[in-house]
């Protein structure tokens, strides 16, 4: 197909991804389509795009939650793709369904793929089914507390109890002994029910100090799939990645373990004929033995250390499926060297509080092998109402060491100032958290590689500030924030809020009481 005769590139999202799905857009011969909501009429994504088209109010629900309004620009702009990006509709099969019905093709996998593997109850019973090692847990949904408190007697204690509809940390507490069972059934049922609508838990046993693996896949959406190598995920703030990489460290001690993962994604994503770009997420524990957590039937966030390791763009690959140019491959592509990556984020580097505000300065870092991918210039402004990510750096080197030492140069690099007025006074309260990543990057369990789940909160050298001590003002803005995404109402935002931060840990903090004032 020549690049003259392609169809436009509706691109249903914002940001860093709109921009970065529109640069292949643009290197395959793709017309691109840009959405913006009133928030977000002079934000870069929208001037980076051939064509764009207002959809709404500023509020998620008013316009990249909409799927009326998605599919009347998409049609309005003769458009005849529809890329979601990750978050917002990406994994919502109503939307698939939506596409299919204006006759637009959506780029991604089918609705009930997403369907079967985004029900975390389905996609157990999918796994169990193909003998695949998962978290031991309840076959369904618990009816009680009662029978949460059996259940969690025979695993042993800790557990976990998690929201079969949820995702991000939300609808998860940790129990640790029989006492706190109804207290904790309690509160993770209420924040699953104001979150996603569905209050239904289930358990699982905790696994102790685990790293946190992911394969990454592609599927041609007729049985065939391979795997596109692995990615540590293991350092996170309240169930919130901070920093990834490829390949894992820890699986470099287990490579019959790396192998087995890669040929369990494969043989799920085969079962169910997925399409284009999937992950799946393990949790790999000191012995070296695996379990499934779940499927994310989307492109994930930390992407490009996939692409740095292979040498593949999966947004072209993904392009090149649904306008049925794709020649699939043989075998996987070889994994060559390491690559990581870190978010940068508006928040207080002590607190982590959000911390929106205007972009004064942005001085990104450069050199070989170093990426950054951002939707703010100078004059940019980090809004409320979306994900307070500012940038996505990541870096390669033939060694894990090499890439570290890249990425640690990078980060020291980089400026980002507010917006001050003429008179000097700041516009919004813009701080960022890239002093805790020159922190973090250095620490020797980092260099290292020991990298597991509890790493941050174990770490004195992070404590900048004890994370309970979060002041009255704090915890007044967190709760008017999270009225205003819970005014959204409940199952439209959880795309949304499953990928920010600003709503994960501060509003568990104020649920149990660690506040003051």
């Amino acid at each position: 197909m020549s690049h003259e005769s392609r169809q436009p590139v509706l691109i249903a999202n914002r940001g860093e991804i709109a921009i970065r799905i529109a640069r292949t857009c643009r290197a395959l011969g793709f017309p691109t389509v840009g959405v913006y909501s009133d928030a977000d009429r002079f934000a870069e994504h929208v001037r980076y795009c051939d064509h764009s088209y207002w959809i709404g109010g500023s509020s998620p629900s008013e316009s990249y939650l909409n799927i009326e309004r998605l599919i009347v620009a998409a049609k309005a702009a003769g458009a005849h793709y529809i890329h979601p990006g990750y978050g917002f509709l990406s994994e919502r099969a109503e939307f698939v369904e939506a596409c299919q019905k204006a006759g637009l093709v959506f780029v991604g996998p089918s609705a009930n793929s997403i369907r079967l593997m985004g029900d975390k109850i389905t996609a157990r019973q999918t796994i169990d089914e193909l003998m695949v090692p998962r978290v031991p847990g309840s076959p369904g949904v618990l009816k009680d507390a009662e029978e949460a408190k059996k259940l969690a007697s025979e695993m042993k204690y800790p557990v976990l109890l998690k929201a079969k509809a949820g995702g991000g940390g939300k609808g998860m507490r940790r129990v640790d002994s029989e006492n706190e069972i109804l207290s904790a059934f309690e509160g993770a049922t209420r924040e699953a029910q104001n979150a996603f609508g569905d209050g239904s838990l289930y358990i699982e046993k905790f696994i102790l100090e685990p790293h946190h693996v992911e394969i990454q896949v592609f599927g041609d959406g007729k049985g065939k799939a391979i795997h596109l190598g692995e990615r540590e995920c293991s350092i996170q703030r309240r169930h919130q990645k901070v920093w990834e990489e490829a390949g894992a460290p820890i699986l470099n001690e287990f490579p019959e373990t790396r192998k087995k993962m890669q040929e369990a994604a494969v043989r799920v994503a085969e079962h169910i004929s997925y399409a284009g770009a999937g992950t799946f997420e393990f949790l790999v524990d000191k012995n070296g033995d695996f379990y499934f957590l779940e499927m994310n039937t989307r492109l994930q966030v930390e992407h490009p250390v996939s692409e740095w390791v292979t040498g593949v763009d999966l947004v072209s690959w993904q392009l090149q499926l649904a306008s049925g140019e794709f020649h699939f491959p043989k075998q996987s592509p070889e994994m060559n060297g390491h690559s990581i990556e870190v978010r940068i984020y508006a928040e207080d580097p002590k607190s982590f509080l959000p911390a929106p505000g205007g972009i004064g300065k942005v001085l990104a870092p450069g050199g070989p092998f170093v990426r950054w991918d951002s939707a703010f210039t100078e004059r940019g402004e980090v809004s409320m109402f979306y994900d307070p990510m500012i940038a996505k750096l990541s870096t390669w080197g033939r060694s894990r060491k090499e890439a570290l030492s890249r990425l640690q140069v990078a980060l020291d690099e980089i400026e980002l100032e507010p917006f001050k007025k003429p008179d000097g006074i700041q516009v919004g309260s813009l701080k960022t958290n890239l002093d805790f990543l020159k922190k973090l990057s250095r620490l020797d369990r980092v260099e290292r590689g020991d990298t597991t789940t509890d790493l941050i909160d174990t770490s004195p050298e992070l404590k900048e500030l004890d994370q309970s001590e979060i002041s009255k003002e704090a915890a007044i803005g967190l709760s008017l924030f999270q009225l205003l995404v819970e005014s959204e109402g409940t199952r439209e935002t959880e795309s949304y809020v499953s990928e920010s931060p600003w709503l994960m840990g501060f509003r568990q903090q104020i649920l149990k009481g660690k506040t003051h004032g």
